[in-house]
């Protein structure tokens, strides 16, 4: 009889250590349609009425249950430049109740709505000949600032060396005889 090692061992037959697994999702029952919440849309309507003119709310309206006696009234928003969006109320209720509350109101984007791009930074959406212009406009300003200062580009305004004129006198300007 010969003893096998783990080396003469082909890899198929070593047993792996089980992966730990992720407990399974628990199922998630579905909300029950509340009839009091999904039937109010008078209140859900003056909810939005709260933040909204009368006229930038359409008549379009759809109704979303969220959870047990939580419920979200969707209106169409009619302002210019909104297409698509959604003004909204969600309604609750406390159980065993028949007073329902307006918990929250807003603008929500809806399937087709207009939306702005990502933001991407200047940095990475700048090209290289903006950088290129940015930095020649960067070295005129300097340059101009340095003129207006003193004239001669050394820092404070001093004259550079050979500015003076032999003697200490102002050298002539262009055109003025010597």
């Amino acid at each position: 009889m010969t003893e096998e090692t783990v080396q003469d061992v082909p890899v198929e037959a070593v047993p792996l250590a089980p992966e730990p697994t992720a407990p399974a999702p628990r199922r998630r029952r579905t909300p029950k349609q509340d009839p009091l919440l999904v039937a109010d849309v008078a209140t859900a309507r003056a909810g939005v009425e709260q933040i909204a003119e009368p006229s930038q709310i359409g008549a379009g309206h759809r109704v979303t249950v969220e959870e047990d006696r939580l419920v979200v009234h969707l209106f169409e928003c009619t302002l210019p430049g909104y297409r698509g969006w959604n003004w909204f109320a969600s309604l609750a209720r406390a159980p065993r109740s028949k007073a329902v509350t307006v918990c929250e109101v807003g603008l929500l984007p809806g399937e087709d709505a207009l939306l702005a791009p990502e933001w991407v930074p200047w940095s990475a959406r700048v090209s290289p000949e903006e950088k290129a212009q940015e930095e020649q406009d960067r070295a005129e300003d300097e340059a101009g600032e340095n003129a207006a200062a003193g004239g001669t580009g050394v820092p404070g305004g001093e004259p550079a060396p050979g500015d003076r004129a032999e003697g200490g006198s102002v050298p002539p300007r262009e055109g003025e005889g010597s």
